[in-house]
């Protein structure tokens, strides 16, 4: 009985050193694991770092951009405004024409032989005009 012992303590030591270099060989194989993830997060902040920089330089040049287009559309804002300006100006012109048209028109049919008259005028003063020319 004593040898039974024996085979199962040798037995029981056998299975323990495989065991023991079963986990040595684990252990060994999660260091190297855990040495690839730190290098891998170690190049991950480097290259993060080099990410934030370009993008507060690229949020800088945004924000001049848009500092830019606002400027630039204040002064179209400006140059729009003007040309409302002119096309009220031209408008008011266009209702004075009108007016002073429909005046015409007045005179004219109130007194026609006057009209007549000066429409000769008018024709024979561009003839001559035409021909000194």
């Amino acid at each position: 009985m004593e040898i039974l012992a024996y085979i199962a303590a040798a037995i029981a030591a056998v299975a323990f050193v495989v065991l023991v270099v079963y986990l040595v060989i684990t252990l060994k194989a999660a260091r190297e694991t855990l040495h690839n993830v730190a290098e891998t997060l170690t190049s991950l902040e480097q290259q993060m770092q080099g990410v934030t920089s370009e993008t507060t330089q690229l949020l800088a040049k945004t924000n001049k951009l848009v500092d830019d287009m606002n400027q630039k559309s204040s002064k179209l804002n400006s140059l729009f405004n003007g040309f409302k300006g002119v096309g009220d100006t031209v408008t008011e012109f266009n209702q004075s024409l009108r007016d002073l048209t429909n005046s015409v028109a007045k005179a004219a049919n109130k007194d026609p032989e006057k009209t007549t008259q000066a429409i000769k005028w008018g024709t024979t003063l561009m003839e001559l005009w035409k021909k000194k020319k």
